[in-house]
């Protein structure tokens, strides 16, 4: 089904079955995506003998009855709010109350710096996007193939954001960022969280007119097929409904098109 909506007095077309599905589906066991040391993603059902009851219809229960046991922030595509890096650790669900977004998709190589590490720097981000350009940008990294559904990244040291880049993406009115890596920050930063600080401006400091960004997302560990091109799209981001700072996600684009 055709849909028109509007953006900065622009019209656009958009085909709702046509969604570009850019999120890792969560899978138990080892041969998916993990970061950060996390314990893989388990799924098992639910036993009671006493009654009789047993989850899974392939051992002769009525139904399937899972348990699931994850962390969104080591297993497969998740979404998170500035509490992920605050005391009070607000909520996402409080945090994101819209889900529909103009976004851009750009593609970039990380570039090797001389201690080894590779970054994505903010000169990179500035040859995609321009201030105002969009309220939501996807990043992704090149090479790009679909070991990244299934990588093991803790320990690699994988690429990371530079925090002159995530704060160029808030000059340019960025809410909402994605992007194909486990963190925008370094693996190992002692804590600093330069990038996440930088694209949240958290914390407040004092006499500054920039205040803490709550509303702003990063959604980090999708997957950007090669066959999707750069561009203008439509996001779609999904989340569940946990009292968290973070959730597993689901963002969709869909490709649109100018009409007037």
């Amino acid at each position: 089904m055709q849909f028109k909506f509007l953006h900065q007095n622009r019209s656009y077309l958009f085909e709702s079955d046509q969604a570009l599905d850019i999120s890792i589906p969560l899978r138990a066991g080892l041969d998916t995506v993990n970061c950060f040391y996390a314990p893989p993603v388990e799924f098992w059902p639910v036993e009671a003998p006493d009654w009789g009851f047993i989850g899974d219809v392939a051992r002769g229960g009525a139904v399937n009855f899972y348990n699931i046991r994850l962390n969104p922030h080591g297993n497969g595509t998740h979404t998170e709010c500035v509490g992920h890096i605050t005391p009070e650790q607000d909520s996402l669900q409080k945090s994101l109350r819209t889900f529909h977004f103009f976004a851009k998709l750009g593609s970039v190589y990380p570039q090797r710096q001389p201690n080894g590490d590779r970054v994505i720097e903010k000169t990179q981000i500035a040859d995609l996007l321009q201030p105002g350009e969009a309220e939501s940008f996807v990043l992704r990294t090149l090479p790009n193939d679909e070991l990244k559904l299934k990588a093991q990244y803790s320990g690699a040291n994988p690429p990371y954001l530079h925090p002159d880049a995530a704060a160029y993406l808030v000059d340019c009115g960025v809410e909402h960022l994605l992007l194909d890596l486990p963190s925008v920050d370094r693996e190992e930063d002692g804590g600093q969280l330069l990038a996440h600080k930088a694209f949240w401006r958290y914390p407040e400091e004092l006499g500054s007119k920039y205040k803490t960004r709550r509303q702003a997302t990063i959604t980090e560990l999708i997957f950007v097929p090669p066959s999707i091109p750069d561009g203008y799209y439509l996001l779609n981001l999904q989340i569940t409904s946990l009292e968290l700072d973070v959730s597993p996600s689901k963002p969709v684009l869909y490709a649109i098109k100018q009409i007037e």
